[in-house]
């Protein structure tokens, strides 16, 4: 990969990593696109981790196919949703400070925190 390092996605309960190879690519592919630097909130989550452990079954984060990305610039959040779109991201969760993308395997889902 050219700007993340796997370790970046550990889960920040367990650290563990479980995160899928193919979706770092494209997820490197992401970053390339855009032009500018990300810095990853959260990545790969164990069932354990506290968030998941709430939800009924475990999200896309423990499945190994989702980040949340730190975003603060509005003109970087336009960026990123339309590369993220063009590539094929699945699921896009626009927050405040982040935007979530993953790979869910349904069709495509947008939706605000």
């Amino acid at each position: 990969m050219k700007y993340f390092t796997k370790e970046e996605f550990n889960c920040q309960h367990t650290g563990e990593n479980r995160v899928e190879d193919e979706f770092l690519l494209k997820l490197d592919q992401l970053r390339d696109n855009c032009g500018f630097p990300f810095v990853i909130t959260s990545g790969y989550r164990s069932p354990s981790h506290p968030i998941e452990a709430k939800k009924d079954v475990p999200g896309t984060h423990a499945q190994g196919i989702a980040a949340d990305i730190k975003i603060t610039n509005a003109a970087h959040r336009y960026t990123l949703i339309r590369e993220a779109l063009s590539m094929g991201f699945t699921g896009i969760g626009v927050a405040g400070d982040f935007i979530h993308v993953d790979t869910r395997g349904t069709v495509p889902v947008i939706w605000v925190y």
